[in-house]
């Protein structure tokens, strides 16, 4: 989606567990109708592994006639990943790619050296009403990578792996976890899972990347002792296994990565790790060099 600035999440206790470096309590912010909920970037952490955008979207509920409707806009530098709890989103961008995004569906759009691309529900669902629950989360590309040419790849629910075990339910997004592998094309090394948790089940947070994330999404967990409840993104130290144990039923988002060559710099939908390069991207935009997004007649201005 696009994104526009907003007040720092609210920096939460750690509280005792040691392998626990950084606690953030997203903020809500409404977009009229329709609740957003910013983890990343935050003051004191602008990225896990390459995750440098995390926002829970809803969950919301629109009635008949109503939906969302992002106009085009555009990123460099980065690749979205939109995954579904509950609703529907249709992907137009301007590679030609359209395709209406489901629940468990995992969706990688790569802009590079860029792309721009809409989001909106259906005629068809719109219609009837839906339910809207998610997140929406933004991957930093290499240094070496930045400048790639578009891409989006889609891969349905029933092409990801799926592990249940005693309560536990994961679905591995990307990357490797569970003992299971994604089929999603990646350019670094990093990983993204949801997590279904029963009351009382148990699940572990193996120490295999350097850098590890939970997004508590829903119901409350116990993590050494200490009870975290949703909403909560809970980032830990290196080189600790960690044993998550649900209180309620819970949903989870297990992520993380290779530590970043260094920091990005990012203003509004560009993500780089060269100020020329974003500024370059605000008068490609402004001047109408992105490439059209088929199907579609209007755009989001560039913020002044």
């Amino acid at each position: 989606m696009s994104w526009q600035n907003a007040q720092d999440p609210v920096l939460g206790d750690k509280q005792s567990c040691d392998a626990l470096e950084l606690v953030i309590v997203p903020r809500a912010r409404d977009l009229g109708g329709f609740e957003v909920r910013r983890a990343l970037p935050h003051g004191k952490r602008q990225m896990v592994g390459p995750f440098i955008f995390f926002d829970q979207m809803g969950p919301a509920l629109f009635k008949a006639g109503t939906g969302i409707d992002v106009r085009p806009h555009p990123h460099i530098g980065l690749a979205t990943v939109t995954y579904l709890f509950d609703g529907a989103i249709m992907h137009r961008d301007s590679e030609g790619n359209t395709l209406e995004i489901r629940p468990g569906a995992m969706n990688l759009m790569t802009a590079g050296s860029g792309i721009a691309h809409s989001e909106r529900t259906s005629d068809a669902v719109r219609a009837s009403g839906s339910g809207l629950f998610g997140i929406q989360s933004w991957i930093a590309l290499p240094r070496d990578s930045e400048e790639v040419a578009p891409s989006f790849q889609h891969f349905a629910a029933d092409s990801l792996p799926l592990v249940s075990d005693g309560g536990i339910e994961a679905r591995v997004i990307a990357g490797k976890a569970f003992g299971a592998e994604s089929p999603v094309g990646m350019l670094s090394d990093w990983f993204y899972a949801e997590v279904q948790l029963a009351a009382g089940a148990t699940v572990p947070l193996d120490a295999d990347y350097e850098e590890r994330a939970i997004y508590l999404a829903e119901g409350e967990v116990e993590i050494a002792g200490d009870r975290f409840a949703a909403p909560a993104l809970l980032l830990f130290r290196p080189g600790d296994r960690i044993s998550v144990r649900a209180v309620q039923a819970s949903r989870l988002m297990f992520l993380g990565g290779a530590t970043m060559e260094g920091p990005r710099h990012i203003w509004w939908n560009f993500v780089s790790s060269s100020k020329e390069r974003i500024e370059q991207a605000k008068e490609d935009w402004k001047s109408g060099r992105f490439k059209p997004v088929p199907g579609e007649t209007e755009f989001i201005p560039l913020p002044g």
